[in-house]
């Protein structure tokens, strides 16, 4: 099965592409943007039952920190933050915030992307120590505006999302939350594309 498109562009190097070849091409970017939301939740989906020795799986622990957010008023945007944080770990096993990071930054307030990016470093202080590595090796951005933030986001709806006892909210609940927030892009030069 070919997913190639009925139209497609005319050039064979990017010096020779015209702009009704572009036009081509926006009219495919548009239609397969749409389906960002269905492609990030069905990655999120392979969390299920990857424990990695934590007490509950990547899934539900995702599940326990957006519903702790949700549930202590954050808006959508830090919701779905909270969600998607740890969705980096199938593929960036060394820089998962970064994956999660890079995912998200369209969609993002520059203080949600920076806490999505840097929250493995903040979530650090409640283990670094036990494996032999500086807990507070946060305190390297102790003077950005968005230490605190950051600092809260692990303490109050990371580090205690753990929890097999946790009634979290399932998947369904967030989808229609995640698909908001993916319609679109806040930081991106493809904004104009949509």
């Amino acid at each position: 099965m070919s997913n190639k498109p009925t139209e497609t562009a005319n050039f064979t190097t990017m010096t020779d592409a015209t702009a009704e070849d572009y036009a081509v091409i926006s009219d495919n970017f548009r239609e397969f943007s749409n389906g960002l939301p269905d492609r990030v939740l069905s990655h999120l989906r392979l969390l299920d039952g990857d424990f990695g020795g934590f007490p509950i799986d990547r899934l539900q622990h995702s599940l326990q920190s957006a519903t702790r957010a949700h549930r202590d008023g954050r808006d959508e945007e830090y919701v779905v933050m909270a969600l998607l944080h740890d969705i980096g770990d199938t593929l960036g096993t060394y820089n998962h915030a970064d994956i999660a990071a890079t995912i998200m930054q369209p969609f993002l307030s520059d203080e949600n992307h920076w806490i999505t990016k840097n929250h493995g470093i903040f979530q650090g202080y409640y283990f670094f120590h036990h494996i032999g590595l500086d807990r507070n090796l946060r305190d390297q951005f102790k003077d950005h505006p968005f230490f605190n933030a950051c600092a809260e986001f692990c303490e109050k709806y990371d580090q205690n999302a753990f929890d097999p006892d946790y009634e979290a909210e399932p998947l369904s609940f967030f989808e229609p939350m995640v698909r908001r927030i993916m319609a679109h892009p806040k930081t991106t030069i493809y904004k104009a594309a949509e």
